[in-house]
């Protein structure tokens, strides 16, 4: 087991000073006008793979750090950047992600570098999960999937909502139920090559924030993916299909492939929330320091000083959550109280709790597109809201700590 320690190496302080840079100088002047355009900012992440932010091999190195603490640095760099691009640059990590958890070694091989492309030919994937009626709700997913044994294929049909990169991604990664007596876990994941016919973009959603990470439904009418496309293969799934009819005779059995990719990727998601509320609390202390008011910095009355506190001292208190659950997941430890949900819980709530006192301070130029502050706030809103609910992840900690089935 590693030891958990708050000291990042050297390697590790060498990318943040390099995701800094990059975030600073490409992704911040660019930030305003494609949060205006809600467009995919394509040349953003092209440049991102020019110089190796936009890869495979990159998120692997950070992925497989020992210490559990290189996508959460990453994570924070790029989202005090800016939300919207950086959920464009990292949207296609959740699909990789759902492969990593699910998929055998030679299915990583495979689509990961798909996912991605290459630097003059760039790529972005989708992991599809969410669907009109069942958002929260995993088990109540209706996307089925059926084996076509004459054929060796899976058949996919469903709709599929709220997907980052859905219908422009190369790769789709759908969740779909095999067997609907099971509910939940008779689910399993999906990867939808590029091209597949039956597949396509259906409503493409106007948002309040992340303007720039492209969001939108997903239909699957008759889509056709060959058997070597279901995550794990189709011996582990008719294993674990058993495992689970056995214990919902028993009266027990959890899991499913939705969760599985949602459970490892809510530290990361809780980084990208640290590295919002991280970029507002410096506007405001900056904004701060130089406003006048009354003849002295406003930053010199108390009431505007202990806000700023209370914002460092959260936004450093989300980020040890992050990064214990981060070295939890590296060394093999189990989230026995649902340290990962807590994470993702705490930095998120406080990630919209000090965009918010970053307008207050900067009172009506804080309510102003002059300063970065208000998409800010606007892109926070979304961190109590996907990968599960703030609702939600206090009813999966609650569960851990109490080990009774709260509903």
């Amino acid at each position: 087991m590693g030891t958990f320690s708050l000291d990042p190496g050297a390697d590790q302080l060498a990318v943040r000073d390099w995701l800094h840079g990059f975030a600073a100088d490409v992704m911040r002047p660019a930030a305003a006008e494609w949060d205006e355009r809600e467009e995919t900012p394509w040349p953003i992440i092209q440049e991102a793979a020019r110089l190796g932010v936009y890869s495979p091999d990159f998120y692997a190195q950070q992925y497989f750090d020992p210490s559990g603490v290189g996508i959460p640095i990453a994570m924070e760099e790029l989202f005090w950047g800016d939300a919207g691009i950086g959920l464009a640059i990292v949207g296609t990590t959740l699909a990789a992600v759902a492969v990593l958890a699910n998929g055998t070694d030679e299915q990583i091989g495979t689509w990961a570098p798909q996912m991605f492309g290459t630097p003059g030919d760039v790529k972005v994937a989708a992991f599809c999960s969410s669907e009109p009626d069942a958002g929260s709700d995993v088990s109540a997913l209706r996307t089925r999937a059926v084996y076509d044994e004459a054929k060796d294929e899976w058949v996919l049909n469903g709709t599929k909502t709220w997907a980052t990169n859905g219908g422009i991604a190369a790769v789709h990664v759908v969740v779909a139920t095999v067997d609907p007596r099971l509910g939940a876990r008779g689910q399993a994941s999906f990867v939808v090559p590029p091209g597949t016919p039956g597949l396509s973009q259906g409503q493409k959603f106007k948002k309040h924030g992340i303007r720039a990470s492209h969001t939108a439904e997903v239909v699957l009418d008759g889509v056709r993916v060959p058997g070597h496309c279901l995550l794990g293969g189709r011996e582990k799934l008719t294993e674990r299909l058993a495992r689970a009819r056995e214990g919902a005779r028993k009266g027990g059995g959890r899991g499913n492939a939705a969760m599985a990719t949602f459970e490892a990727s809510r530290p990361a998601v809780g980084a990208q929330a640290i590295g919002i509320a991280r970029a507002a609390y410096e506007v405001a202390l900056d904004y701060a320091k130089t406003r006048v008011q009354f003849g002295r910095p406003i930053i010199d009355n108390q009431g505007v000083a202990f806000q700023l506190a209370d914002m460092r001292t959260r936004i450093d208190a989300s980020r040890l959550l992050v990064w214990r659950a981060s070295w939890m997941a590296a060394t093999n430890q189990p989230f026995t109280s649902a340290e990962g949900s807590m994470s993702k819980l705490y930095a998120g709530e406080t990630a919209k709790w000090v965009t918010a006192q970053a307008m207050q301070i900067l009172g009506g130029n804080g309510f102003t597109r002059e300063y970065p502050v208000e998409r800010m706030h606007r892109d926070s809103a979304i961190y109590s809201i996907f990968e599960g609910t703030s609702e939600i992840q206090r009813l999966v900690i609650a569960r851990a700590i109490s080990g009774l089935p709260i509903r």
